[in-house]
């Protein structure tokens, strides 16, 4: 019976130690590359705390931060990355990111002002060929081939998943920015200025009103917001948890 309660109070103690360690703050140290190149003058920004740092000359950074939470990485000619921070690079204390300089797409050049003049109609790319982000193409990638049952299983596609899902709200952030101003979600919709960017996060979660960003519908945008805000208004003012 002593022995029990022995092991059982050692278990105990072990799971608190690791549950402490996840949630401990540390320096992670890592570098940034693209092709094998060492990348200076990439911002990094830790989603969590706001933290922010830059990579020097040879695309080394530090950063505080703990297990499982997203840095974001961006800069002017390369596509915006977003990492988890896994339980093995949190033990490390060091990551590597590899980041993919932002490409031209040929569809978009106009050529003397001929827009049915396209890499599509000269075929130089397949006609409604799918077009995969930087996070979508890791998962392609993992699914593929003979690591596609050890990436499964190690929990690495769940995790590239996860990634992808971030890279899409984060796009939709980024073009819902663009589409109104400040004043417009003080003064129109009544949501205060401290509360916008929640507001926002809250937006790219209605699934309608994501359809309506990636579609470029404006009209259809403005409709949307006006009942997501009172809404979220609605349950702001009767004290709802908002997610």
């Amino acid at each position: 019976m002593k022995n029990n309660t022995t092991l059982l109070i050692i278990v105990l103690f072990i799971t608190q130690f690791l549950t402490a360690q996840e949630k401990t703050e540390k320096w992670i140290k890592g570098q940034i590359t693209s092709e094998t190149i060492a990348l200076q003058g990439i911002n990094v920004t830790n989603t969590a705390s706001k933290i922010k740092s830059v990579s020097d000359q040879y695309g080394n950074f530090s950063i505080l931060a703990k297990q499982g939470e997203v840095l974001s990485f961006s800069a002017v000619d390369y596509e915006p990355l977003r990492k988890i921070i896994n339980k093995q690079e949190f033990k490390l204390g060091s990551i590597v990111v590899n980041m993919t300089a932002t490409s031209i797409e040929l569809k978009e050049v106009v050529v003397n002002g001929h827009p049915e003049i396209s890499a599509e109609n000269l075929g130089i790319i397949p006609r409604d060929q799918v077009k995969l982000t930087a996070a979508e193409r890791k998962v392609y990638t993992a699914t593929q081939g003979t690591d596609a049952v050890l990436n499964y299983f190690s929990g690495r596609t769940k995790m590239l998943k996860k990634e992808v899902a971030l890279e899409k709200k984060e796009i939709l952030m980024s073009k819902l920015e663009y589409l109104f101003d400040d004043k417009y979600y003080i003064e129109t919709l009544k949501i205060p200025e401290e509360l916008i960017k929640g507001f926002q996060y809250y937006c790219v979660e209605d699934a309608d009103f994501a359809n309506s960003i990636q579609s470029k519908n404006k009209t259809m945008s403005m409709f949307l917001i006006v009942g997501l805000a009172s809404n979220y208004n609605k349950n702001r003012v009767d004290g709802v948890e908002i997610h």
